[in-house]
């Protein structure tokens, strides 16, 4: 696989996840799995986050499924997934000079659960 771009809308809607709270909870719930077993590590960039996963099949697929409902629900987001070094990575990125948007991918994902650490608390 080359790159997989899954890019929500360019203009920036109030930040608002568009699932409803069993899908969210259930979205989450898999965030979490999927960090446990193949996070790799996680890395907060200016706009966005990068999140490392393992190179493998099986992770992939399931990566690419979580991206998928998450730019349906986050559409104001993009959402990117390559190949690098073995490795699988996640790029999540709001616009630019978007700070608020830019925090609140932060946050999506501060617990560490899609990084394969331990919840901070």
């Amino acid at each position: 696989m080359g790159t997989a771009r899954i890019t929500g809308q360019d203009t920036m809607p109030d930040i608002a996840c568009g699932l409803g709270s069993e899908d969210a909870s259930t979205q989450a719930d898999r965030w979490t799995r999927l960090g446990r077993e193949a996070g790799l590590g996680r890395t907060e960039t200016a706009d966005g986050l990068e999140i490392r996963f393992r190179g493998e099949p099986a992770v992939e697929r399931e990566l690419l499924a979580l991206v998928s409902a998450e730019s349906r629900c986050c559409a104001w987001a993009r959402w990117e997934v390559h190949h690098t070094a073995g490795e699988l990575v996640m790029r999540v990125s709001a616009a630019p000079g978007e700070a608020a948007a830019a925090a609140a991918l932060h946050a999506m994902f501060r617990t560490g659960a899609a990084a394969g650490r331990k919840p901070e608390r």
